[in-house]
């Protein structure tokens, strides 16, 4: 029976189940220019992912877990006919660091020290690409 299961993952036919989404938080999969500081160092880079408390992006240096990084986060504001930038400035935490294998390194960043104000824009932003039934407002 175990030759089977091991002969199906090797062949790649084993599905992965859908679970459902654990985060409380919604997150979406959008590219957004961000700035990373830590430990004397800055990275420009961009979003991989973003929610209301914390981003996945890639950088070329490694920086360990636990990691405290101020960041800038640039959000585009679109309105008629007007179109702006909000720049979210706030601290956070490097929760994973991953080796990426063509190089870099991806990480995890939690927002452990942002205004309410700058999150709920996060927060508008995220659901304006989200179904009716799934907008989620972030709040502490």
């Amino acid at each position: 029976m175990l030759d089977g299961i091991f002969s199906k993952v090797k062949r790649g036919k084993m599905r992965r189940s859908k679970k459902k989404e654990k985060r409380e938080h919604p997150r979406i999969n959008h590219t957004l220019p961000l700035k990373v500081a830590a430990n004397g160092f800055d990275f420009i880079t961009t979003t991989q992912n973003i929610s209301c408390l914390g981003a996945y992006c890639h950088i070329n240096k490694y920086i360990p877990p636990f990691t405290r990084v101020n960041l800038k986060l640039t959000l585009p504001i679109s309105g008629a006919r007007i179109k702006k930038e909000y720049d979210v400035n706030c601290k956070g935490v490097i929760v994973r660091t991953e080796d990426e294998g063509k190089g870099g390194f991806n990480i995890a960043i939690f927002f452990n020290d942002i205004k309410e104000n700058q999150k709920k824009k996060i927060s508008e932003y995220v659901n304006q690409f989200l179904p009716q039934e799934s907008l989620k407002f972030c709040s502490s």
